[in-house]
Formats: C-alpha cells, sequence, structure tokens
C-alpha cells in the first residue's frame, strides 16, 4: 500500500467532489478515507488514499491534481502519507 494524503480547500461550488473523485478513478487511485466539511461557504476536504494500482508517481498525480485545483478555483495538495505525517507531527 502507498499511501498519500490529498487536501482540498477553497470557496465551495458544485461538482468539486465530483471532478477530484473522478480524476482518482480514472488514474487507479483508492479512497480509504474522506472527511469533507464546508464552513461559511468554505470548502475542505482531507482524504487518505491507496496509490499502489495506479501506473503514475506522486509528483505527476500531484501536479496534475493542482492544475484541475486550478481549473475549479480551489487549492488541492498531494503527499505522501510519511512527509504529511512528519510536517504535522508536534
Amino acid at each position: 500500500m502507498k499511501k498519500t494524503i490529498i487536501t482540498v480547500v477553497g470557496k465551495d461550488t458544485v461538482g468539486i467532489i465530483a471532478k477530484v473523485c473522478t480524476y482518482l478513478a480514472n488514474n487507479k487511485v483508492n479512497i480509504l478515507d474522506i472527511s469533507q466539511t464546508i464552513v461559511d461557504g468554505y470548502f475542505n476536504m482531507m482524504m487518505v488514499t491507496d496509490t499502489v494500482a495506479s501506473s503514475k508517481q506522486i509528483g505527476e498525480l500531484s501536479q496534475e491534481l493542482a492544475q484541475i485545483g486550478e481549473e475549479i478555483g480551489v487549492i488541492i495538495r498531494c503527499q505522501h502519507e510519511d512527509i504529511f505525517t512528519k510536517m504535522h507531527r508536534i
């Protein structure tokens, strides 16, 4: 299993989840866990995913997700679980 953390943040609009999940499905990225909230019109989603079946490397996935984010007006970040954990450890 190759776990990655994907975060999506921005102003809420129709189709954010659909666009991100369609991309992940098309690239054989499995969603293991997902949390999503909307607070005062701002969308926040965090996913734990498994990229082991994807033919793309994490860098390419990250770059393409960032591009999708730009297109729909949100910020999408994709990181290895190890990097995310170390960055957010107290």
